[in-house]
């Protein structure tokens, strides 16, 4: 059990945590209610593509958050991240992330 999170199961969807479920329910109904639409679940966004070098291959990096949609009142693309601890290596994704996709707005939800 990675950070003592509970895995959660939620329309037959599994859940690394309780905070993420809770969140997935919020943005189901916001997305019936017509306040946001296209709402994906663990969507990937590829920060560093595969390469080769010396003749070894690098597999791509990838940062995977728990939720994107349209929100319609801010007219754009949110990713959403649950986070209850930040690690170094989703501090670093992000900060890549923020870089290549400057276009779109990451927004942290916190319990």
């Amino acid at each position: 059990m990675k950070y003592h999170n509970r895995k959660v199961i939620v329309d037959g969807i599994k859940f690394d945590s309780k905070l993420e479920a809770r969140r997935y329910k919020d943005l189901k109904l916001m997305q019936e209610v017509g306040l946001i639409k296209d709402l994906k679940l663990q969507p990937q966004f590829l920060l560093i593509p595969t390469f080769r070098k010396n003749g070894k291959t690098y597999r791509k990096t990838v940062y995977i958050a728990d939720f994107s949609y349209f929100s319609i009142k801010d007219d754009k693309i949110i990713v959403e991240d649950t986070k209850g601890f930040k690690t170094d290596v989703y501090r670093l994704k992000r900060k890549m992330f923020e870089y290549k996709y400057p276009q779109l707005e990451i927004r942290e939800v916190r319990k």
